[in-house]
């Protein structure tokens, strides 16, 4: 019913505030939730979402182009979205996947460039243990067959071989472009074999 849906909703929702805040599950809280936790935040269509919205004025609801291509063995995921700004050069990168991810989606912002790869093997690894749902590249990653096999979401808008630069540039948590839509630290981010769409708060 719509009311067990409300409470459903009401409670994950609740859920995840204390899952963000403190980085794990509440004390005593069973470990089953987990699985019920991961049903729930992939109990969602891009398509859906895009019907209710269309007709949105207010530039809120951003549905990113089609150029992202998958790599990471979750195909929908979604959450908070944190932001990493930088240019072949992936040292920021790999600070944020090697923190707690706790749910959250990054999304890098790496100026579109096809010459570096931002993510590769060992940082798909850490996002997956680290507790991120999903990474989000504006750029190349690379290792393909260990992304794969990584337990996170990794969109990116293709492969390179070659790693990138460590030169300490970047910035973290700011506004973004990516493919001319703004993303900001906060928003909502949900992906599915359709699309990538992102929202200011979380869906109903």
């Amino acid at each position: 019913s719509s009311v067990a849906r409300a409470l459903y909703t009401g409670l994950f929702s609740r859920l995840y505030v204390s899952f963000v805040e403190f980085g794990s599950w509440p004390r005593g809280m069973p470990s089953f939730l987990s699985t019920v936790w991961t049903r729930f935040m992939t109990s969602f269509a891009t398509c859906d979402l895009c019907d209710e919205h269309k007709n949105d004025s207010d530039g809120a609801f951003r549905v990113l182009p089609p150029v992202f291509k998958d790599y990471g063995k979750r195909i929908k995921f979604s959450g908070q979205v944190s932001t990493v700004k930088c240019f072949e050069d992936n040292t920021l990168v790999k600070a944020a996947v090697d923190s707690p991810g706790n749910g959250r989606v990054l999304v890098v912002d790496g100026g579109a460039s096809l010459r570096r790869a931002l993510v590769g093997g060992n940082l798909g690894k850490a996002a997956a243990k680290n507790g991120w749902a999903g990474v989000v590249v504006d750029g190349c990653v690379r290792d393909s067959a260990e992304l794969a096999e990584c337990d996170v979401g990794i969109r990116a808008l293709g492969l390179m071989p070659l790693p990138t630069e460590k030169r300490n540039e970047g910035q973290t948590d700011v506004a973004v472009q990516i493919q001319g839509v703004w993303v900001r630290p906060g928003d909502w981010l949900y992906a599915d074999e359709d699309g990538i769409v992102i929202m200011p708060t979380p869906k109903a």
